[in-house]
């Protein structure tokens, strides 16, 4: 079974800012391999979302480790997998998002 995957709004920006400071920092390359690793572990979640394991950090998230620097957080809600927040602890913002604020789905 394959899951639905929905953004938070807060993954969104994560990622975004993560983009951005990859093309800041690096070359463009550098952010055509991130996609490229972002991509496929995506569709493993959706494919198989508990195959992760659970977060220490958050109850109800499980977490993907993308690389040594980036892990992405999610919640499995029925059929659906909310991507909650993706940690680049390069940022300066490295919290968990806090999940259903302002959110509406």
């Amino acid at each position: 079974m394959t899951y639905e995957l929905r953004w938070f709004k807060e993954s969104v920006k994560n990622l975004e800012d993560i983009l951005e400071d990859l093309r800041f920092r690096w070359i463009e390359k550098k952010v055509s391999n991130f996609k490229e690793k972002l991509s496929p572990q995506l569709q493993l979640i959706v494919q198989n979302p508990l195959l992760f394991p659970l977060s220490t950090q958050k109850d109800g998230l499980r977490r993907a480790v993308l690389s040594k620097q980036t892990t992405i957080f999610y919640k499995i809600i029925g059929d659906v997998v909310f991507l909650a927040y993706i940690h680049e602890p390069s940022l300066k913002s490295i919290f968990i998002a806090k999940l259903f604020v302002n959110e509406n789905f």
